[in-house]
Order: structure tokens, then sequence, then C-alpha cells
């Protein structure tokens, strides 16, 4: 393979450490992030990166850095096929122009979540057909793809793959060389396989337990992929900093063999150990994913690029009302700190435009842009890429000359915010970063409130007393100063240049302590939940009824078929993930099928809570051939709740005292 690389591309080490099916990623030494990386004027633009060289074919990659996405064109002969597109199309379009080949197709690895594709904008433009996984439920005209089909493409032939995992239709390509039709020389995986991680399970809504598709995955490596020569090029559609996984590498390709024996999810040989390490450390997946997956099935609609964004309907007060408007000011942090409108959120243009405003600002908002006329243009443009609509514009200037209240924050340099800390006369402050990252390094004893939960959570906080905003480069803690605001907090701060300027100034962090000494590894580290007999777990369904919560993380069939008196049915990803579980006084006790899943869930839990976690021992099978049933007392659950907003777990089903099943009869009690 002849490989071209059409820009610089840096590579990275991964850590990666299991105990006792935890999986923990060490974050130190460094206070950089992806966000920085998409601070320059190209990352919101496609850019083609590197060119991979075949026999008879070339694979051609773009990046769009903003939303960590790679794109590709697959060429033979003259036959272009576009592979994940994004939903502004035109640079495909003069690449193929340019080098005089033709977008005969477009290939959609699956059905994405975190950009709006650009399938039909091809259908409309170019009348490409569209070729997906006949499973996708797509409710637009595709070419059905079904597993192992081929296809000739040009001088080439192309095999498609049924992957599913990280959604139900995920599909993968191998592409072939001209010469060799028994070996691929490269596979594009979509989301199903990045380099270094894998695709999220948890983004269908609760149609489909993420513990389900996490399984899916497992067997999509275990029986497919990794079947596959250790040379075969993979090429996958996203990079560092994406929310589509975790933990992904800063590196645009990888090898089959290099994922074999690097990648950290698939190290674990144990089913259950995977889906652990997937479910566990999952950023949230932002609010506007479920809107994006549902207009790429139902084939978005074309987009006027070029259409003008119209003015507010008034340059009055009106508009800094809440319940009526969403202002994101779209200038630096510095601007916006010197004058801004009342209630608007500053998500700058030179950042992460689409994914922020897609985490921050809900979906179907009356969306107001402020900015110059060329940030407005740029932006508008930008948010079609994740499905936003601009309702009206307006520049900062517009808005002073006519005499409207503006809101002004303090500007806080690293080394006096270091002087205030130190004289005792320090504002409260906050660290809107992803707890990862505040545990990774952070400037001093500082709050960590991440900025996608920072409104729910400065209901602890004084709004009348000063608060100062941190983060790694004061993108994000500038954003937070209008969320705050918009809570009624009325002085508020964002610190200059973030944690880079305050490393940058020589002053003192707090950091994880290195490796490399014995006395530096603590004691204690690995906190495990208690293994319960079933016994014992009757004794507690009869005695202590309603001083502990009971869960079963089974399949819902196999808890429909039958369960245990006052348990509830509970997804394992939102037992993991949903901080209601780590809140109750009492007991939370985790049973499964063989005690092996609930036993790794239950590690997981230990170490985030104090909560007292037990976890069945050998599980519900253990529990019918041992326990003698009787007729045990329903026990009812404490429903946890999280701050501010009540959650309760699944209503109960109607329940009977269970009989052990008939041997003869007996189903298998799931996962």
């Amino acid at each position: 393979m002849k490989r071209k690389r059409l820009k610089p591309i840096r590579l990275s080490l991964f850590t990666f450490f299991c105990i006792l099916f935890i999986c923990v990623s060490a974050y130190g030494g460094a206070i950089k992030d992806t966000e920085s990386a998409s601070h320059v004027d190209t990352a919101a633009t496609q850019v083609s990166i590197a060119s991979y060289d075949f026999d008879g074919v070339k694979i051609l990659q773009f990046n769009l850095s903003v939303l960590s996405h790679y794109s590709y064109m697959v060429i033979s002969g003259k036959d272009a096929l576009v592979v994940d597109p994004d939903r502004d199309i035109q640079v495909y379009i003069d690449t193929a122009k340019k080098e005089g080949w033709n977008i005969r197709g477009v290939f959609l690895t699956h059905s994405h979540a975190d950009f709006v594709a650009g399938h039909t904008e091809f259908s409309k433009t170019l009348g490409c057909p569209v070729y997906q996984n006949k499973d996708s439920g797509a409710l637009y005209k595709i070419v059905e793809l079904s597993d192992d089909q081929i296809i000739d493409w040009g001088e080439i032939k192309i095999k498609f793959l049924a992957t599913p995992g990280h959604t139900p239709d995920g599909m993968c390509a191998l592409v072939f060389s001209k010469s060799d039709t028994s070996v691929p020389k490269a596979i594009l995986t979509g989301d199903t396989l990045f380099v270094g991680s894998i695709g999220r399970p948890d983004l269908m809504g609760g149609t489909m337990a993420a513990a389900t598709l996490a399984a899916m995955s497992f067997n999509s490596w275990n029986t497919k992929l990794s079947k596959l020569d250790d040379k075969v090029v993979v090429l996958p559609a996203h990079g560092a900093g994406s929310l589509c996984g975790a933990h992904l590498r800063d590196e645009p390709s990888s090898t089959i063999g290099m994922e074999r024996s690097t990648n950290p999810y698939i190290l674990h040989k144990g089913k259950n150990d995977f889906i652990t390490a997937v479910l566990e450390g999952l950023p949230e997946a932002p609010q506007y994913f479920k809107h994006n997956a549902k207009m790429n099935r139902e084939g978005p609609l074309p987009v006027s690029w070029d259409e003008k964004v119209s003015p507010p309907p008034a340059y009055n007060q009106s508009l800094s009302d809440i319940s009526k408007f969403y202002i994101v000011d779209l200038r630096d942090a510095k601007s916006f700190a010197a004058g801004h409108i009342p209630n608007a959120v500053n998500i700058g243009l030179r950042g992460r435009l689409e994914t922020w405003v897609g985490i921050m600002v809900p979906w179907g908002s009356e969306l107001i842009l402020c900015g110059s006329d060329e940030e407005i243009k740029e932006a508008a443009f930008r948010l079609h890429r994740v499905g936003y609509t601009v309702k009206g514009a307006l520049t900062f200037e517009k808005w002073e000359a006519a005499i409207q209240q503006i809101y002004k924050n303090e500007s806080v340099s690293p080394l006096e915010l270091h002087k205030r800390i130190t004289e005792n006369a320090g504002p409260m402050i906050i660290d809107v970063r992803l707890p990862n990252e505040w545990m990774g390094l952070r400037i001093g004893n500082v709050v960590n409130m991440p900025l996608n939960r920072l409104s729910e959570l400065s209901s602890k906080l004084d709004p009348g007393e000063p608060v100062v905003t941190v983060c790694n480069s004061a993108y994000r803690s500038s954003l937070g100063i209008g969320l705050l605001e918009r809570k009624g907090f009325t002085k508020v701060a964002s610190m200059e240049g973030g944690g880079e300027a305050w490393i940058a100034a020589g002053l003192p962090v707090i950091q994880p302590v290195g490796p490399g000494s014995v006395s530096a590894v603590p004691r204690n580290l690995v906190k495990l939940p208690d293994r319960i007999d079933p016994s014992e777990l009757k004794r507690m369904l009869m005695d202590l009824p309603g001083t502990f919560d009971l869960v079963d993380i089974r399949p819902p069939d196999h808890f429909k078929d039958y369960n245990l008196p006052g348990s509830r049915n509970v997804d394992i990803g939102d037992l993991i993930t949903n901080p209601a579980y780590l809140m109750s006084a009492g007991p939370l006790v985790i049973v499964d099928r063989d005690g092996s899943l609930a036993m790794a869930a239950g590690g997981v839990l230990s170490q985030k809570t104090d909560r007292p976690i037990k976890v069945l021992f050998g599980g519900l099978d253990s529990y019918w051939k041992k326990a003698d049933m009787g007729e045990p007392v329903k026990a009812v659950p404490i429903s946890p709740s999280t701050p501010g907003t009540p959650k309760p777990l699944p209503a109960e089903p109607s329940q009977t005292v269970p009989q052990k099943p008939e041997t003869p009869k007996k189903k298998s009690a799931g996962c």
C-alpha cells in the first residue's frame, strides 16, 4: 500500500489498566484537550488529510475537526463512492470535479447521531443512490445491503459486513485491490471500531438495552473483524474528541493487528468484562443526538446553504427573555466579557460550535445569533450540520446602539486569581470540565460542576456571591458565564486563558501521584461490592422490607418471565451512569443470571459511592437452586432521586409470589 499523508499526524500513547472488571483511564501531566485543537480556522472545514493507495483503488480521507469526523471517497477507475459524508457536500463535488472522477453513490455505515449526513443532499444534487444496511429502517429510497454482499465498483470489489453494536444497523465495508480479491486491503468501520476504542452502545433512546448492543459489538469483533488479516487498514468515522465513543486515539487510521494488540476494549476476552468496560466512563450523550439520528433515518430535507439569516423581531429587552429566545454569542471570550446581551451564552465560533450548541441549546429553541456579519453567516452554515436552523441574528453593535441593557464581566488573570486565593479573598471557583479532566489535573481545591450540568448544579451556590469559572482554555468557562447569568448569578467571571495559562504562569496545580514508587500507590484503592448468598437475600426480603433497593439487570423479556418480589428491571447502562442509584442511604442489591455481570456493575458503582452495594452471589440461577422459596415478604424499594429533579426507578410491575420453574420448562435467566 502506498499511503500519503497530507498533513502531519501526531502519534500518542495509550495506557490501559484493568482492575477486577473496572476500566480506569488516567489523565495526568497535561491539561491540553481536543477543545483547544478545534480553535483554528481550518477546524471548521473538511480537509483532505490522507490518501491510501492500492492497486486499482484510492481511498481519500477527509477530516472535519470540529466534529472529529472522518469521511471518505473510494475511487476506482473514474467511479467514486462517498462514505459517511457531511451534510455540506461541496468539498466532495469539488474534489471529484478537479480529479475528473464521477460520484456514483453514497454509503452510510450506520444511522449517524452526532451529525446530519449528506446522503439526501447527494440524491437531490447528483441523483446518487444511497447504499445502506437493509435493516437501517430508512424512510427514503436505498440500495439495500445484506451481510457478506459484494458489489463491483470500478475495477475492484467491495464487500459489506453487518456489524451491529454501536447501532443495530452498523455495517463495515471491505475494500479489495484489483489484483487480490482474497484479502482486503482496508476496512471502512464507521462507528463499529475506532482507533483505540469502539462505538458507544447507549444511543438508542431506550429502544434497545445498552448491554445488549455492547454484546453485539463483542460478537461483531470476535466473529467477523478479528478474522481479518493483521495488515488490513482500519479507517473509522471518528477520531479523538468525538462523543460517539470514549478514549479515541488521535490518529486517523490503524490496522486490524494494531487494534487486536492495543485496543483496550478488545483486550477484554470475556463478554461480561467487555460489556462493563464499554459502559463505564462514557461521556453523557448530547441531547441533540436523538434528533439527528431521527433526521438521518427519515432523510434530512435539503438545505438552502446561501440563505441569509433574518434580523430578530425587535432590538429590545424582550430578546433576553429566556422563555422565548436562546441567544448564542459567537464572539471570543474577551469581547463577550467586555459587554454582551443579557442572558446570552458565549459559544465561540472558533471552537466546537456545532457540538456545544447541540449540547446546550434545547432542540426547537428560537435560536438567535450575535456576532459580526461574517461570523453569523459561517455559524448559520455550520449549524445546519447538526440540524439547527437559526431564527434570527444581530450584531452586538446594533444592540448597543439601541441603548439596551448590557452585561459585563470582570477579567481575572491567573496571577490575580492566585493572589486572591493566597490572601484568603478568593471567589468560589467552579471547574466546568468533565470529572475525569478535573481528577487528572486542576488548579487547586476547586468545585467541579461539568458544563452540561452546570445549570442544574448551580442551585447549590449563592447567586449573589462572586464566582469564577475555569476550564482548560477559557472556551468552556466563558460559556459557563452565560449559563450562570441565566440562573440569576450577578458576579460571574472566567479566568483568562484557562488552566493552560495558569500552568504557563508557573502556578501550582493538584495532580495525581505519578507512578514509579511503591509508596506512591494508595492503599485500599479498589472497593468491591459485598457478595450475598441466596439465603441472605431471602432473609432480607422477609425481615427487612423497605430498607433496600433491589434491581434486576437481566433483559426485560427474561425479567418478565419471572423475578424476585419487589425487584425493578433496570438497564445496566442506566444503573452505571445514573447518579440516582448512588444517593440513597439504604443498600442497593443487584441481581442477574449468574452473578458475573452484576459483580462487574457492582464493582463500578462501588468506586463512585459510599452507599452499600450488594451482589447476589451466583445470580438467580443459584437463588432458584438453593433458596427454599416459601412465601417471601415483598420488599418495597426505596426510590433514589437526583438533586433537584426526582428520578424514581421504573414503575414496578404487578408482582406475584414467584414459583420455582419446573425443570423441563426452565428458561434462561438472561444475562
